[in-house]
């Protein structure tokens, strides 16, 4: 079994990649707090990891629609929704950076955490790795 078969470190690198893009969706809605008419946006949580563990740890994605995984690993796998934050000023722009702050701020501990149980984990399968009374 390949390292990158181990089901939590493919849980860990999926929670990386979904921060990583809310991350970067926060980002435009910040770059376009003054653009007029522009509604925030934000990514759906992913799967519930307790489900996930349950599940064996295993998540299967389902290809409904050839749109939906691109062939190439470039384009996103999560999709962006609008998501209006608690205001909308008079030229109808509804980004408030302030919750985007508080976003960002959120993803950044999430992300946090998720390297630490990572690096975690390979410390772990190091200790395992090495010869006993070493």
């Amino acid at each position: 079994m390949a390292i990158n078969d181990l089901p939590l470190l493919s849980q860990i690198k999926g929670r990386l990649s979904w921060l990583d893009q809310r991350q970067r969706v926060i980002a435009e809605n910040v770059a376009n707090a003054d653009t007029p008419g522009y509604v925030g946006r934000d990514l759906n949580q992913p799967a519930d990891f307790a489900a996930a563990m349950r599940s064996g740890g295993r998540v299967q994605m389902v290809r409904t629609s050839a749109m939906h995984i691109a062939p190439t690993g470039q384009a996103s796998r999560f999709e962006a929704t609008n998501a209006p934050d608690s205001e909308t000023t008079l030229d109808g722009n509804s980004v408030v950076v302030e919750e985007q702050m508080l976003k960002m701020a959120e993803s950044r501990m999430a992300y946090d955490a998720a390297i630490g149980i990572y690096q975690k984990s390979m410390q772990m399968l190091r200790m395992a790795a090495r010869a006993p009374g070493r």
